[in-house]
């Protein structure tokens, strides 16, 4: 167990994670969604720079109702870009980020990943919480 608070992040992160662009459409994000079986996915620009996260939860926040719609337009909505539901300035981890701090941060903050980028916000990677319990397996072996 010891072992693991050497670890960091570069150690254990799925590189080249699935992206979205933000004018991807909602239904087009949850067909990745279906196909991968993700529950959320980074979204980033042209240049490859983390402009937010979108997740179900985020999809499914569209559908609430308001005052306006008793029942949401459900073509309507899906057709709308990510960039409309998605969160920006997403906490994220470096890739020298010790994983115990990810551990922390996953615990605390009740998510399943965290964007790995680098010194210019370029997406570097993913860390999700497979990753943290494969490494504290590993660490115990």
């Amino acid at each position: 167990m010891y072992q693991f608070v050497h670890y960091r992040v570069r150690d254990v992160m799925s590189a080249d994670p699935v992206t979205v662009a933000p004018e991807l459409s909602l239904r087009e994000t949850q067909a990745l969604f279906e196909k991968h079986g993700f529950n959320g996915m980074p979204v980033v620009d042209h240049a490859g720079k983390l402009t937010g996260v979108v997740t179900k939860m985020d999809i499914l926040r569209a559908f609430t109702l308001n005052p306006a719609h008793i029942v949401p337009p459900y073509t309507e909505i899906m057709g709308e870009p990510v960039a409309t539901v998605m969160t920006r300035a997403p906490v994220t981890v470096k890739p020298d980020t010790p994983l115990t701090r990810v551990l922390q941060q996953l615990v605390e903050l009740r998510i399943k990943s965290l964007p790995v980028v680098d010194n210019t916000d370029t997406l570097v990677g993913i860390v999700a919480r497979e990753d943290i319990l494969e490494a504290l397996r590993t660490a115990t072996e």
